[in-house]
């Protein structure tokens, strides 16, 4: 994926380079700035690939609302990452490195995926199969959905649609 030359980042506090906080991990993360944080983040918000990429690369119709959205969360400690969002957001970077490097800034809280999400997920999949549904395998958002939902997380993104359907109960922050 193309950058754009222009971050939402940039001039902002977020820009500035900050050393890491003390890990929250308790599972041995790997990565050099991971903070993974317990489940029990108090007001966590889940935040959509969506949200991230416009604001990562500066989308120029939807960067504005989503910096706008996720800015007073991370200034908050509240802005959430899941490994499946860190997936897909790989697919535009070449290195592990150039996706630490980009995420950096933004200093989200990591939190794995439980068990009870996963299965979650999988009912959910399998209602939106029921219901005519033609992917194959579990999509991504129904895993987002889940973790957001099993968490008492709400979830940022800018296409609610299929998170308002198959998780009724989970707080979804979207636009208009």
């Amino acid at each position: 994926m193309a950058r754009a030359s222009a971050s939402p980042l940039k001039g902002s506090r977020l820009a500035h380079k900050r050393s890491p906080r003390s890990s929250h991990n308790t599972l041995g993360a790997r990565e050099p700035y991971a903070r993974y944080a317990p489940i029990t983040t108090p007001h966590a918000v889940v935040v959509d690939t969506n949200v991230l990429i416009d604001v990562l690369h500066n989308h120029p119709v939807w960067a504005s609302w989503s910096f706008s959205q996720l800015a007073p969360l991370i200034e908050q400690r509240r802005a959430t990452i899941i490994p499946i969002v860190y997936a897909e957001l790989s697919a535009g970077y070449p290195a592990i490195e150039a996706l630490e490097a980009a995420l950096r800034p933004l200093e989200l809280v990591r939190e794995n995926l439980t068990w009870e999400a996963a299965f979650l997920a999988g009912k959910a999949y399998k209602l939106y199969r029921k219901r005519g549904g033609t992917k194959r395998s579990p999509l991504p958002d129904f895993y987002i959905g889940a973790h957001a939902s099993i968490a008492g997380h709400a979830l940022l993104t800018r296409d609610p649609q299929r998170y308002r359907e198959y998780f009724p109960k989970l707080k979804v922050i979207a636009p208009k």
